[in-house]
């Protein structure tokens, strides 16, 4: 009986520690990089008149990184701070929103820093989830698949309050974007952010 729990328990955690990873990886590699989308909506604008081609380049523009972009930001934000919930052991679901929003809003303010960010943000997008991983690790109840279930039943407490860490994220991603906008058309790398993702392509 003993051996068959020390088995469960190992076996949950294993799992566990293992979505953890992969989803941490995958993460760093999409919250890292400035240009998130590689969707290039513009190639669909197929009108030939300058205004309505310059109306719809905005559209497209906006549905692109100001709809579709937090959109996905958010789910990555939302399963982060889901995972954090069994790896943090010992921390409020309010302090774990919390850090969950800091971690990504910082992690996409650094990937616009010219010719280093993306490097930067991608290396501390490893750095610290794998750091509160090493310290999970460490805890005593860490391998109980009782504190597991305990865990999982703090996870409705995230939705509550959750909308001003979203708000401020897509805020914070629209201020990097505008920003950066404004500097590509000083820099004359093609006059638009439009083009420059254009050419990245």
């Amino acid at each position: 009986m003993v051996q068959t729990q020390i088995f469960i328990n190992l076996l949950l955690r294993t799992i566990l520690v293992a979505i953890y990873v992969i989803f941490i990886w995958k993460l760093h590699i999409f919250i890292s990089t400035k240009n998130i989308l590689r969707l290039n909506l513009n190639k669909y604008n197929r009108t030939n008149h300058p205004l309505f081609a310059k109306i719809i380049a905005g559209f497209l523009y906006f549905l692109e990184y100001v709809i579709i972009l937090p959109i996905l930001i958010f789910f990555w934000f939302l399963i982060f701070a889901i995972l954090l919930i069994f790896i943090a052991r010992g921390m409020e679901p309010s302090s774990i929103i919390l850090l969950a929003a800091l971690t990504i809003a910082v992690l996409r303010v650094v990937a616009y820093i010219p010719k280093y960010g993306e490097s930067a943000s991608a290396e501390t997008a490893k750095i610290i989830p794998f750091t509160l991983l090493a310290i999970g690790l460490t805890e005593p109840l860490f391998f109980n698949s009782e504190e597991v279930i305990a865990r999982a039943s703090d996870i409705p407490q995230l939705f509550m309050g959750i909308s001003p860490y979203i708000f401020f994220i897509v805020a914070v991603e629209l201020i990097m974007r505008s920003l950066n906008f404004i500097v590509s058309i000083f820099e004359k790398k093609g006059g638009t952010e439009i083009n420059e993702d254009e050419e990245e392509k």
